[in-house]
């Protein structure tokens, strides 16, 4: 099979697609017969070396999205071979989803519903558990909540928005002018457009802020907060004075650092299905144009999500 690799950190150039034995199925996992690959700005940041080594010194095979064909299963009676599934094995643990085959535990993936298809499924898992997790797990949106989602135009964002809504809550989204429209577009209520105005000065009485952005957009988040309210990030969870400013003005701050879920998946399947919840790929690239896609990654300001097809 072929997989892409890369023997040092740097540039999109240092991926390279080679040829490597495939995977053997461990009891409990599958064989997936990858079809698309969702890309996700983290593993730019492992690429280049600008992140934390979750997978070690190079080299090292990159990605979780996955959405495919199970070929065959080890132990396990969640799927048999020829079932459409996805998921995000293993996250943060190396998944090697970079690959024209991937070994994956069963029960972090779930069938691939009908509507969506194999592209749109391999970019819904980081962003979507993301988002997931984030508001119904930790947030605990409901009905009538006001909900404020920074970032709302990019891949945790844009379904965030619309996960959101699907609880009940009334949303209001950040996001730059030129994705006014895009945003809109997935139900919020509200657009703030961050180059133009402050939102900390234009929101009051949050119940749940989700921040993907971290800094000073977490940092003046705490002003629009309700007594009682609460900050979910996943990029400045473990920013210990952050945390005790927001618990000492009676706030709540967590942190979120994504993990499989197949409650959460079928939560989001749920969703697709009931025509909630969809997911924006803004550009398909294939397999042997990965450094052109993390080009795109690198760039940053994604509408949604990159996705490469095998």
């Amino acid at each position: 099979m072929r997989v892409i690799t890369q023997q040092a950190l740097g540039g999109p150039e240092v991926l390279t697609v080679v040829d490597a034995p495939e995977p053997r199925a461990l009891p409990t996992e599958v064989l997936v017969r990858v079809k698309a690959i969702g890309l996700n700005p983290i593993e730019a940041l492992l690429r280049s070396g600008e992140f934390p080594p979750l997978l070690g010194r190079p080299p090292f095979v990159l990605g979780w999205d996955i959405s495919g064909v199970v070929e065959e299963g080890a132990l396990t009676y969640r799927f048999r071979p020829g079932d459409e599934v996805f998921g995000m094995p293993l996250f943060p643990r190396a998944a090697g989803a970079y690959a024209e085959v991937v070994a994956a535990p069963a029960l972090h993936l779930v069938r691939k519903p009908a509507s969506l298809s194999h592209v749109e499924a391999s970019a819904l898992p980081v962003v979507g558990l993301t988002a997931w997790q984030g508001l119904v797990d930790l947030g605990g949106v409901g009905e009538g909540d006001r909900v404020l989602i920074h970032a709302g135009g990019g891949g945790v964002g844009h379904v965030a928005v619309q996960i959101a809504k699907a609880f009940g809550a009334y949303v209001i989204a950040t996001a730059s002018k030129n994705k006014r429209e895009f945003v809109e577009g997935f139900g919020a209520d509200e657009v703030i457009d961050y180059t133009a105005v402050d939102f900390a000065e234009a929101v009051r009485d949050i119940d749940v802020v989700l921040d993907t952005i971290g800094g000073d957009t977490v940092e003046r988040s705490l002003g629009v907060l309700r007594p009682g309210g609460h900050l979910v990030t996943a990029v400045s969870e473990g920013d210990a004075e952050l945390i005790a400013r927001y618990e000492a003005a009676g706030m709540r701050f967590s942190g979120i650092a994504v993990d499989p879920d197949p409650v959460g998946l079928r939560g989001l399947v749920d969703l697709v299905e009931r025509g909630e919840l969809r997911v924006h790929v803004q550009e398909t690239f294939p397999f042997e144009r990965v450094a052109d896609a993390h080009r795109l990654l690198d760039a940053g300001h994604l509408q949604g999500k990159v996705v490469l097809t095998v």
